[in-house]
């Protein structure tokens, strides 16, 4: 059975739709520093508005421990939103609470309402299928037809993703609809060269897409805090660098089977070292093969590719037809450490066919360094769901949609 889209619901004119949005975004003292979710949710929101339903919003944001915090509101995001729509929206102070109630339904044709954050109520992450339909239940009360359009969570089994849309009509929206197209152009019709390049913390993270990847890509890229894992699992010291030594014998075997397949795993061929974690810390470009035989000894670390490396990944990426790229290749976030990132994400923006970036802390890192979303084919507002996805996992938030 294929996904359902929006069509599927027919007119939903003077309808009550409640939408899965994800508007999970930073926030710092209360102002967002990234309102990329937010205006991914807008082509089905206008949609939607444009069609004259009553649109109610639910979504969460961070971490809450499944009871209100303010920290956690999504007022900003509400604030926002309305910026980015023209029109008034509408914000409930609870999930399922008289505010809620109220502003449900004082709705008109062509309005919207934002519900507080979901994850304020435990039915929403609560790991007994009983209380996460429960909740489903009060929130479905609310509409006459569901929208799934929170990409980011489609991989979580939660009352929202997973309960909700089986207790009212219900569709997959435009950016859902949109981030699939991408996905399995990558999994079933990549054009090629083929490049995947993968970054970030740990190679634990990334095993499970490395392996489903290997026999479909012509080149791997590794950076990020995951490349000291298979320096190591090459033979070379790493310092302090970021090490995740139970997982040296894996590596080894991916190593071993891209050699089989003819696939080539690039791994950096220079690092910058730091004396310690900071801004401030003192860092020397090192050879990979020899990063403890700086001043800093066994107690430097690595924090960003290379420059040499850099270009090399750079031109390699250029000249692909298809990439897609989940990772920083260093600490971004401290200047010193960022040009490993900043020339990988500019490689991107020239490539002669399609770029995808994988979400997470690699839109993260985009955005912050000054790149724009139209200068790449795709950013996918889901880091882990774009993962599993590339995995070959399930994902029962798209399954519950009629995904297959």
């Amino acid at each position: 059975m294929p996904l359902r889209t929006l069509e599927s619901l027919g007119s939903l004119a003077g309808k009550r739709v409640v939408v899965r949005c994800d508007l999970n975004v930073p926030l710092k003292d209360g102002v967002i520093t990234d309102d990329g979710r937010v205006r991914a949710s807008l082509p089905t929101l206008n949609t939607l508005l444009n069609q004259g339903a009553r649109v109610v919003v639910v979504s969460h944001l961070g971490r809450p421990d499944g009871a209100p915090d303010a920290q956690y509101s999504l007022a900003p995001v509400a604030q926002r939103l309305s910026e980015l729509l023209g029109s008034e929206v509408t914000f409930a102070t609870d999930t399922v609470g008289q505010s809620a109630t109220d502003a449900v339904s004082n709705l008109s044709d062509g309005q919207i309402t934002v519900l507080e954050n979901l994850r304020f109520n435990p039915g929403e992450t609560s790991k007994v299928e009983s209380e996460r339909a429960a909740f489903a239940e009060k929130l479905a009360a609310f509409g006459d037809a569901f929208v799934s359009d929170g990409f980011g969570v489609v991989h979580r089994k939660q009352a929202s993703v997973y309960e909700l849309p089986s207790l009212l009509p219900s569709a997959a929206g435009e950016l859902i609809t949109a981030e699939l197209t991408v996905l399995d152009r990558l999994t079933e019709s990549p054009e090629r060269p083929y490049t995947v390049v993968l970054g970030g913390s740990k190679v634990s993270d990334k095993l499970g897409v490395i392996g489903h990847l290997l026999p479909r890509v012509n080149t791997l890229l590794i950076g990020g805090g995951m490349l000291f894992t298979f320096l190591a699992a090459q033979g070379h010291k790493v310092g302090a660098s970021l090490l995740e030594a139970d997982q040296i014998d894996t590596v080894k075997n991916y190593l071993a089977e891209a050699e089989k397949l003819g696939v080539e795993i690039i791994l950096p061929t220079d690092v910058v070292v730091a004396s310690k974690f900071g801004a401030d810390a003192e860092h020397v470009v090192q050879p990979a093969d020899a990063i403890e035989d700086t001043a800093f000894g066994a107690s430097g670390l690595g924090l960003d590719i290379g420059p040499e490396t850099a270009e090399r990944f750079a031109g390699i990426i250029s000249s692909s037809k298809t990439v897609f790229w989940n990772g920083p290749m260093g600490v971004f976030e401290l200047e010193p450490f960022a040009a490993g990132t900043k020339t990988v994400a500019q490689a991107l923006t020239e490539t002669d066919g399609l770029s995808v970036v994988g979400g997470g802390d690699s839109a993260a890192a985009v955005r912050a360094l000054g790149f724009d979303d139209a200068q790449f084919g795709h950013i996918s507002t889901g880091g882990g769901a774009s993962l599993e996805f590339l995995e070959g996992k399930r994902l029962p938030g798209l399954e519950v949609l009629g995904w297959q």
